[in-house]
């Protein structure tokens, strides 16, 4: 399938277009963009400067991709979204390129999927296989573990972490880190244990399930200091990587990470 452009679409001279694009009605593509092999952009969308992204990715009506960070600070420094392959945005969905101050460039992993008006503020870097469920909104310098599930109008802390395969349920306020394989919901997030059915759905041994379920109830519900949890949680489970991968994140955070649902 070759290249088809429609005839009202508008694509500055600077934009590098891979094979077997399509791009469609009334599509705006501005200069110094990269869009690679058969990738999709439909009706009315936008991919502003500074743009680049892999091949086979699908970017839906209405969306806009590389906009200028809503950031006060930004002074107009050329900085870049960078997004890798096979990946969906839907419709009035909106991703910020980065930063001077935060890095320079806001990533996507590959294999992710963005619902309908969800956003991804500026120096965000998503892994792959990521999911932001309907207006799911990141604010900025936040980092998204792979496999990750982000619930439906949820909203996430500026320089909030969250580990791999968690799972943060509908309409959840994230101002703490979320360590890997958890499950967070609420308000304000609370922990309510692992990701259960993510982790068996992603081919997690139910030796990995069932330590990380004993290393929830030793960090958040045995009384123990964070720094004793951890130690006993590495004695008795140490051997295992998801378990290493826990520790490690918990001993990282800078934000500290979310409570225990009472």
């Amino acid at each position: 399938m070759a290249t088809n452009i429609h005839p009202t679409a508008i694509i500055h001279p600077g934009c590098e277009l891979g094979q077997d694009v399509q791009i469609g009605p009334y599509v705006i593509i501005e200069n110094k963009t990269i869009i690679g092999d058969r990738t999709r952009v439909d009706a009315f969308a936008q991919v502003k400067s500074y743009t680049q992204m892999g091949t086979d990715n699908h970017i839906y009506s209405y969306a806009c991709i590389g906009e200028v960070p809503q950031d006060l600070k930004f002074k107009g420094e050329e900085t870049w979204l960078k997004i890798g392959n096979n990946n969906k945005i839907r419709e009035y969905s909106t991703l910020n390129r980065g930063t001077g101050e935060g890095g320079g460039v806001t990533t996507i992993g590959s294999n992710c999927f963005f619902m309908a008006y969800t956003h991804v503020a500026h120096d965000c870097h998503l892994e792959d296989g990521v999911i932001l469920a309907n207006c799911a909104t990141l604010a900025g310098h936040v980092h998204v573990g792979q496999k990750s599930v982000i619930g439906g109008l949820s909203a996430v802390h500026q320089f909030v972490h969250i580990g791999e395969y968690a799972f943060i349920g509908g309409k959840t306020g994230v101002a703490q880190d979320v360590p890997p394989f958890m499950l967070v919901a609420g308000e304000r997030a609370k922990v309510y244990g692992p990701n259960t059915i993510g982790l068996r759905r992603a081919g997690f041994s139910k030796e990995q399930i069932s330590a990380l379920k004993k290393a929830y109830h030793t960090l958040w519900r045995s009384g123990l200091t964070q720094e004793q949890a951890l130690e006993k949680i590495q004695a008795e489970f140490g051997q295992l990587d998801v378990i290493q991968k826990f520790v490690q994140f918990v001993k990282n955070s800078q934000r500290g990470v979310v409570s225990p649902n009472p």
